[in-house]
């Protein structure tokens, strides 16, 4: 097997294991949520629904080849990322309007803390595999996985300064920042897909 293909294979797992972590990631936040009456955590779970759909966009697009696929692939995972802001956005927004406070859940936080253990190293390894493989839609979707990371600890952050300080409000706003970076992250992915346009890649 050569280089390329083995790292192809490996990106495959990581999208695969990315697939099944977040739909269990999402059962668990969107139930432990709605027992809690927390819309952080469903906004959660719901996220975790964002991430599966450009995890299965790689799983499509490296089914074809390692560089094949580049620029329809990139433009659906950008849509993922308008995707998740424009929701993110909502939820932060409403519940800073209406002042909702994060419910407590020790299975939410729990849920974080596991999901940060788990995915970080994720995040890294599929970064550097797309890296190394020269594949900018397995990059993008990395991108994707450092978010939802940024979102557990800005939903850690909001539940903790809640608790310790009444400080209801800290979380929408980091998730704002977070949708901020979303928009972003899309914008990017959107001009690299218009970069393989230009030269004519598939």
């Amino acid at each position: 097997m050569t280089e390329q293909e083995t790292l192809r294979v490996r990106a495959m797992r990581l999208a695969v294991f990315i697939v099944v972590w977040d739909v269990l990631e999402g059962v668990v936040a969107v139930t432990a949520g709605l027992l809690a009456g927390s819309i952080a955590l469903v906004g959660f779970g719901i996220d975790s629904s964002i991430e599966v759909f450009a995890a299965l966009v790689v799983i499509w697009q490296l089914r074809a080849g390692a560089q094949a696929r580049q620029r329809q692939s990139l433009r659906l995972i950008a849509l993922s990322f308008f995707a998740l802001a424009a929701y993110v956005s909502y939820e932060s927004l409403r519940d800073l309007i209406s002042g909702d406070k994060a419910g407590e859940s020790w299975i939410g936080i729990g849920l974080n803390v596991v999901a940060l253990a788990v995915m970080l190293p994720v995040a890294i390894a599929q970064r550097r595999t797309g890296r190394s493989l020269g594949n900018q839609t397995v990059v993008a979707q990395s991108q994707e996985t450092w978010i939802s990371n940024y979102l557990s600890i800005s939903l850690l952050a909001g539940l903790g300064l809640n608790a310790l300080l009444g400080w209801w409000w800290a979380d929408p706003v980091a998730a704002l920042i977070v949708s901020g970076v979303a928009v972003m992250s899309g914008i990017e992915a959107w001009r690299e897909s218009n970069e393989h346009e230009a030269h004519g890649s598939p």
